[in-house]
């Protein structure tokens, strides 16, 4: 079994946890993810099965959420984790208000990461630091909101939905949106809808990935579908076993391959004559393509 299963991730368990039981689920170890959904979110975790793991690297993507904010109360983990009572409504806070409060959210800028994340101080999670209650001043990211907009605002809380590249953080959002407002928020619920090009339409259970396990392979995308947006080269057997061995080989096709919008223009899928995916390579100078992923 050799490319990617969509997972609907529940709330609960950590990223981490669905990798462990799709491995046992599926009798292989060769299971990755594409990016991590904390415990209490719920929705799309692409996972990366046999050869296929080689490519996660690439498959990140951006991430498209719908998230519950909840006005009133800013809490240490940026989240519901903990929280003892939902807070009443700010009062005086308008749709309006949120509007204004959020502007300052979209396109590019610089987030500072919840002080319980994945994200390393002096080689240790902030996480760990924070849960010993140890100083947590995590750096600085740049982010890229493309997209960010109000679904519904009522009783003080908000649902949102965003879209945005890879390492922006919902939770921190959630946490600033409630500074800006002056009355404070956190991270109430988040559920990832789209995750690079794989969608919840397309997932299945954890309930169906244990109770069916290798029987879910129609439901795997085949390595040989993946990143259609970075333009293929069908190669000679001769160039083939070149790449094989990781030397360069080179695009003979004239004139060069049209990119697709939001590809990298410096990479290609290398493919054999029968239709099997090699591997990726890196445009170089003089039309030479050299492997950085070998598949097979």
């Amino acid at each position: 079994m050799n490319g990617v299963l969509v997972i609907d991730k529940p709330a609960g368990p950590t990223s981490h946890d669905v990798v462990a039981r799709a491995r046992r689920a599926l009798g292989t170890r060769r299971i990755g993810h594409t990016g991590t959904l904390d415990p209490l979110a719920t929705g799309v975790l692409p996972l990366v099965i046999g050869n296929a793991t080689r490519l996660a690297s690439l498959l990140g993507g951006e991430k498209e959420y719908v998230a519950g904010i909840r006005l009133g109360l800013a809490t240490e983990t940026y989240d519901a984790f903990g929280r003892k009572a939902v807070p009443p409504a700010p009062s005086g806070i308008t749709i309006d208000d949120i509007e204004r409060g959020l502007e300052s959210f979209r396109g590019t800028f610089d987030q500072l990461p919840p002080p319980y994340s994945a994200k390393k101080i002096d080689g240790v999670r902030a996480y760990k630091l924070a849960r010993n209650r140890k100083p947590v001043q995590p750096t600085a990211a740049r982010v890229t909101v493309h997209r960010l907009e109000i679904e519904s605002f009522e009783d003080g809380l908000v649902v949102v939905r965003v879209t945005a590249a890879a390492g922006f953080y919902v939770r921190s959002l959630a946490h600033d949106l409630g500074q800006n407002l002056g009355c404070g928020g956190h991270l109430e619920s988040l559920r990832r809808v789209r995750a690079g090009a794989f969608t919840e339409q397309e997932s299945v259970t954890l309930t169906e990935l244990e109770r069916d396990g290798a029987d879910l392979t129609q439901w795997v995308v085949p390595v040989e579908r993946l990143l259609p947006e970075i333009p293929a080269v069908v190669l000679a057997d001769a160039q083939r076993d070149r790449a094989l061995h990781g030397a360069d080989v080179r695009d003979d096709e004239s004139p060069p391959r049209p990119v697709v919008a939001g590809s990298d223009p410096a990479l290609r899928r290398l493919f054999d004559a029968g239709g099997r995916l090699l591997g990726v390579a890196e445009v170089r100078p003089g039309g030479l393509l050299h492997p950085v992923i070998v598949l097979v």
